[in-house]
């Protein structure tokens, strides 16, 4: 899972892992953006350390509605929601103060799953009464599932964009043929006119 930061100031990315971290600066907001499928279970896990005097704000957002979820002065809790379509999903924090004297940076701590990594499975085998070996399989069909739901949406891209591009190529040459028409239409004309003029002044017979 490839989370992109996008905030002022550094921070440390743990690919692999699916946990980040980052020094959150006094009064800034840094945020956390990743496009996510529809339909996909996405849970996350977050805490704050304390800092007196600074709080930390955490919202939730995609680019069309309200809140997905929101916490005032966050310091450790856990978050869930379900894509309602294909978007781009945000996560921000925001420190806070009420005073301008002086802080250091708030540490966060950031765990953010989704589709097949969010599933509890131990929740599953126990509802369904799983053995061990079922639940891996269970796992497994679902990983399935999800590698050919986003094979399928790299398909469906290429083919717009293929449909595009041939139709954008088509414009081109329709554009190419009507400037020859205009080029060759407007030589024609000229090579009239001049022909004409020169006979009025009886240049040419």
């Amino acid at each position: 899972m490839m989370w992109l930061l996008l905030f002022l100031g550094p921070c440390f990315l743990l690919p692999g892992t699916g946990a980040i971290s980052f020094y959150l600066r006094p009064l800034t907001k840094k945020c956390l953006k990743e496009e996510i499928h529809k339909d996909v279970l996405v849970t996350g896990q977050y805490e704050v350390s304390e800092q007196p005097g600074l709080t930390c704000d955490l919202k939730v957002t995609d680019s069309i509605g309200p809140y997905l979820y929101s916490k005032e002065e966050a310091k450790k809790g856990k978050f869930a929601f379900t894509t309602d379509d294909y978007d781009v999903y945000e996560v921000c924090f925001e420190s806070k103060s009420a005073s301008d004297m002086g802080f250091t940076d708030q540490l966060i701590v950031l765990d953010i799953k989704h589709g097949v990594e969010a599933k509890n499975y131990e929740d599953v085998a126990k509802t369904e009464k799983l053995k061990p070996l079922e639940v891996e399989l269970r796992r497994l069909e679902d990983l399935t599932h999800s590698v050919v739901k986003d094979f399928s949406y790299m398909k469906k891209r290429e083919e717009e964009m293929r449909d595009t591009n041939e139709s954008t190529s088509l414009r081109v040459l329709y554009f190419s043929m009507f400037s020859m028409f205009c080029l060759v239409a407007l030589a024609t004309w000229q090579v009239c006119y001049l022909r004409h003029f020169f006979k009025a002044k009886k240049l040419i017979e």
